[in-house]
């Protein structure tokens, strides 16, 4: 990416704090950063060595803008940087927002860039080695975009908006649904007096072992195995919520593994 290109980031939440912490990282911190609190603008400004505002006809000029804000809030600021900035490349970074999204609210030259992570802005996690999926209106644009994408990550893919709408849902199964089960985990433990944490090196193993086999392969536990003496011995204890989700993920490991 050319030092020239001037970032202004739309946003001061999670995903555009770690962005924010990354460009800086990078030696290219974002010109200025727009939220609707001063609150959140100033903090993340601070942070990364930027200007800040909360009226977007202040902001200074610039040659990317990355939106990053709640869906229920896109269409409505993305038709304001459109206008503020008919020459720039404008760029969203949501999973479940089309490209197309950008040139219906009047962009003219415009992408995305998505960042495969889990993140949060009081725990901001480095993204070198973070797949950062880029789509583009035109061949030009992305070829700035995975320019800026590999300014922050060695792994930079093209995926459009059909294949990001899978990415999202699969992140959803890879990381907010197992997060859910440690939490069901976490309540069967303390209602019977136990630690959470005696959890943890499982939880680290399992994490590891797919990092070196497909899942299918690095799966155990009694569905596995075929077990039925185990699994309804499980159910047996649980409450009727907790032990239809078991079923439910039993019956799915069993089918996967024809048995």
């Amino acid at each position: 990416m050319a030092v020239s290109e001037r970032i202004v980031l739309v946003g001061a939440g999670n995903m555009a704090t770690t962005l924010a912490v990354a460009f800086r990282n990078a030696g290219n911190a974002p010109v200025a950063v727009w939220s609707r609190t001063p609150q959140s603008a100033s903090l993340l400004a601070e942070r990364v060595g930027s200007s800040w505002c909360c009226d977007m006809s202040q902001l200074p000029d610039a040659d990317i803008v990355i939106i990053s804000v709640v869906d229920s809030a896109f269409d409505t600021v993305a038709k304001a940087v459109a206008s503020k900035y008919p020459s720039a490349l404008i760029l969203h970074t949501a999973g479940s927002v089309p490209m197309e999204a950008l040139k219906n609210a009047g962009a003219l030259k415009y992408g995305v860039l998505y960042p495969m992570q889990t993140v949060n802005k009081s725990n901001v996690a480095p993204l070198d080695n973070v797949t950062i999926f880029v789509e583009a209106c035109d061949d030009d644009c992305a070829a700035r975009i995975a320019s800026l994408a590999s300014s922050i990550s060695g792994k930079v893919v093209y995926a459009t908006t059909e294949q990001r709408s899978h990415l999202h849902v699969a992140a959803v199964f890879a990381c907010n649904f197992p997060n859910a089960v440690y939490n069901m985990a976490a309540e069967i433990l303390e209602k019977h007096g136990l630690p959470f944490d005696s959890m943890l090196p499982l939880i680290d193993e399992a994490a590891r072992k797919v990092h070196k086999m497909h899942p299918l392969q690095a799966q155990t536990g009694p569905a596995r195995r075929g077990d039925s003496n185990v699994m309804e011995s499980h159910k047996s204890i649980l409450d009727e919520e907790l032990s239809s989700i078991y079923s439910i993920l039993s019956d799915y490991i069993l089918r996967r593994n024809n048995i």
